[in-house]
């Protein structure tokens, strides 16, 4: 019986530790933070075979396209990579942000954001060759911290953040999936 009784606190610790992270990332991702900055990041998501947006990835583009026309970013930087579906998804972000009147020449695009940890990547390289700064990262709301947080990991002054409008039934699992990511980034962090 001790056993069990450790096992169910153990449990119950766990259980609590990760709702309480997931509370946090959510709190987190839907407090939107908007103030001036050189660049928005938005990181990609399915695009559709025939080159449609998918409900998420047009919400975020929605969410950059807002800050770019109230003048609270110069570029938009679109970050992806090519799917499964065969599209490459920041040369499809870009298609539409031209299309919602975003003139070319403020449209950063790095296709090889394959994941949100190439998306800093690249995002920090951009910025330094084009001598930018600042960005608002722009996602879904349960990605907001992670996304943030690997910014600032590479240099990237994260001023602010913004949520997308959309949200679906799959989110119930990506917020405890991002939990489980933010774990990994914490522990896989060099001490400083």
């Amino acid at each position: 019986m001790p056993h069990l009784r450790s096992f169910i606190r153990c449990s119950a610790a766990l259980l609590l530790a990760f709702a309480t992270g997931a509370a946090v990332i959510a709190v987190d991702g839907l407090h939107d933070k908007v103030t001036p900055a050189d660049v928005v990041v938005v990181p990609g998501n399915t695009v559709n075979a025939d080159g449609t947006l998918s409900p998420r990835l047009k919400a975020r583009l929605d969410a950059a396209l807002q800050l770019f026309k109230h003048q609270y970013c110069a570029f938009i930087l679109v970050s992806g990579a090519t799917g499964k579906e065969g599209v490459d998804e920041a040369v499809a972000m870009k298609k539409y942000l031209i299309a919602a009147g975003v003139p070319e020449d403020r449209i950063i695009q790095d296709s090889a954001g394959f994941n949100t940890e190439a998306t800093a990547k690249n995002t920090a390289q951009l910025l330094r060759q084009r001598k930018l700064g600042s960005v608002i990262a722009a996602s879904q709301f349960f990605h907001i911290t992670r996304l943030r947080a690997l910014l600032q990991q590479q240099g990237i002054p994260v001023v602010g953040n913004v949520h997308a409008q959309y949200f679906e039934l799959r989110d119930l699992y990506s917020l405890p999936r991002e939990v489980a990511a933010m774990l990994v980034l914490v522990l896989r962090r060099e001490p400083t």
